[in-house]
């Protein structure tokens, strides 16, 4: 039986002298071996338990995705139910001299700046308040807002790309505007997922070298393994505004990029920064984030069936409080909204469960990228402590909020999976060079 270094594995004790045994003790002795033999090894690196603070922690992160959700539909309801939003939309017509796309684009903002600044009290007590009360960010109050004010001018700008094409199919094919409508965003979405880390991740932060060259030295090293040859290595500085380490693999052409946090450097050692990188390759080379797009695609598509035939049958029975008749009025908007997070609500408990396998599946090429099992599971042990994990989540985190493999089981898997030392083929051989031929 094979064993990997720095391991620990079950041992029996070996004495000499000559002895006569039974047969019993021959079979006992045969069995025992073979249940030796059989059994897993033991985790080098142990699961820490989840501390107290992690926990409520937690907790208090379940209750604010309740809150959200509460919140992701509270709203446009009450917009619809009273006719404020019916109101807003027609105020916007009269401002842009009733120009349809106008209308629709300056509503659309309106519309999420509301969203927006009814639910800043919730967002300041989740994403800061909370974040500083259990130490995970170093973020001031100024930058905080400003990202946020960033975000929301992103989001408006996005409505405004995006949105002319559903309403102006539902105008010209009222019963087929929901196919088309998928068919016509998916170039679109394709677009904003490759622009996304080159254009607009800078708005948010600050980019620049790595400072250690001996570390990009292996991490282009490790890239050229699988094929990545004039990806430059940035770092982001994540440190100024949360302490999460974390990197990814982006760009196409001349805008490849290997990223690595600030505090992904400075939290990590080098073995453990380059199992991330491998995990993050996994999902460039492998086209994961296509896929991920394909699949939100799918969701996209039937999502827009099932809005098409709820917003109908809501229509014939409340157009006279909302203060409109049809789903082709821009007025429409926080009722299709509010229909299609009850749609992807619905829809995330299956896309979680493929996000999951994928991720799972980057921990394995991760691991047979650097073939190095302590600084996975290490560095799967500092993502809990530093960033407040739990090994085993709850139902509720497990169900909708988990799109991550639990973080006990990727420690255990780091721990005891390496076909390398077993003799095994590598799931993801063709995509790797050896060690012995990285340059």
């Amino acid at each position: 039986m094979a064993v990997a270094p720095g391991r620990l594995y079950p041992a029996g004790n070996i004495g000499g002298g000559a002895m006569i045994f039974r047969c019993a003790d021959w079979a006992g002795m045969a069995g025992g071996l073979v249940l030796l033999m059989a059994m897993p090894a033991l985790a080098a690196v142990p699961v820490p338990p989840a501390t107290p603070e992690a926990l409520a922690y937690h907790r208090d992160l379940d209750w604010f995705w309740l809150a959200d959700q509460l919140f992701a539909f509270g709203i446009p309801v009450l917009l619809l139910i009273t006719g404020w939003g019916a109101r807003l939309c027609r105020w916007c017509g009269r401002v842009t001299g009733g120009r349809w796309f106008w209308t629709l684009a300056l509503f659309a903002s309106v519309y999420l700046a509301t969203l927006w600044v009814l639910s800043f009290p919730l967002d300041f007590a989740e994403g800061f308040l909370n974040q500083h009360a259990f130490g995970l960010s170093n973020q001031s109050f100024g930058r905080w807002l400003q990202n946020e004010v960033v975000g929301l001018a992103v989001n408006c700008l996005q409505a405004g790309l995006t949105l002319w094409l559903p309403y102006l199919l539902l105008r010209r094919s009222p019963r087929r505007w929901w196919l088309w409508s998928a068919l016509g965003l998916a170039p679109l979405f394709l677009v904003i997922v490759v622009i996304q880390p080159i254009w607009i991740s800078p708005l948010f932060n600050h980019f620049g070298p790595l400072d250690d060259k001996v570390l990009e030295t292996k991490v282009l090293a490790e890239a050229a393994r699988g094929g990545i040859t004039d990806a430059p290595v940035f770092v982001m500085d994540q440190s100024s505004d949360s302490k999460r380490p974390g990197a990814y693999v982006a760009g196409l052409f001349g805008t490849k990029r290997i990223v690595l946090y600030d505090t992904l450097v400075q939290d990590m050692t080098p073995d453990e920064v380059l199992f991330v990188v491998g995990h993050e390759m996994k999902h460039y080379l492998l086209g994961d984030v296509w896929k991920l797009v394909g699949g939100f695609l799918v969701v996209l598509l039937i999502g827009l069936l099932v809005v098409d035939w709820l917003g109908r049958a809501v229509l014939r029975r409340w157009s006279g409080r909302f203060g409109f008749d049809r789903l082709d009025d821009p007025a429409s908007l926080p009722l299709l909204g509010v229909l299609f997070t009850l749609v992807f609500l619905v829809a995330t408990p299956a896309l979680n469960l493929v996000t999951q396998d994928i991720e799972h599946e980057a921990d394995r090429f991760g691991l047979e990228m650097t073939q190095n099992n302590d600084a996975a599971a290490e560095a799967f042990v500092k993502l809990q402590t530093e960033a407040l994990g739990v090994p085993e989540p709850g139902w509720l985190e497990r169900v909708f909020r988990m799109d991550h493999p639990a973080l006990k089981d990727r420690i255990v898997f780091a721990n005891r999976y390496h076909p390398w030392i077993d003799g095994q083929k590598l799931i993801y051989g063709d995509w790797i060079k050896p060690l012995e031929q990285s340059p």
